[in-house]
C-alpha cells in the first residue's frame, strides 16, 4: 500500500491536532483552579465569591444594534475588495456596486426612519 504526500501530510495535521486538544485538557486539568469544598452555598467562580443574580436585563436594541454593527462591518469588507479589484470587474461590476451601495443606504434610511438605532425609546 503506497502512501501518497498528501494523504501523510492529513494524518500527520489529524495526529497532532489530537496531541493539541489532550495536551490542553490535560494542562487544564494539571494548572487549573479547583475547589476543595464540598458542600458550599454559592458558586465557585475564580475563587470569588458571587453577590447577586447572574442574569442581567439587557434590552434587545442592544443586541439589534450588535447585528447591525455586524452587518454594515462585513458590507463594507465586501466594498474593500472591491475596490481592489475594480479594474478587473468593469462596468458590469461597477453597476453591482452601485445597486450594492444604494441598497445599503436603502436600509440605513429604513433602520432611520422606523428610530431603530436610537437607544433610549421616546414615548
Amino acid at each position: 500500500m503506497k502512501i501518497n504526500y498528501q494523504s501523510l501530510c492529513f494524518l500527520v495535521f489529524i495526529f497532532f491536532s489530537f496531541f493539541v486538544c489532550f495536551f490542553m485538557l490535560i494542562a487544564g486539568y494539571i494548572l487549573g483552579g479547583r475547589s476543595y469544598f464540598q458542600n458550599i452555598p454559592h458558586p465557585f467562580e475564580s475563587g470569588i465569591i458571587s453577590l447577586g443574580d447572574a442574569r442581567l436585563k439587557i434590552p434587545i436594541k442592544f443586541s439589534l444594534i450588535a447585528i447591525f454593527f455586524v452587518i454594515f462591518d462585513i458590507e463594507a469588507l465586501y466594498l474593500y475588495i472591491w475596490s481592489i479589484c475594480v479594474r478587473e470587474s468593469g462596468w458590469i461590476g461597477f453597476i453591482g456596486i452601485c445597486f450594492f451601495i444604494f441598497s445599503l443606504l436603502l436600509t440605513l434610511y429604513f433602520l432611520f426612519k422606523n428610530n431603530i438605532l436610537e437607544w433610549i425609546v421616546s414615548k
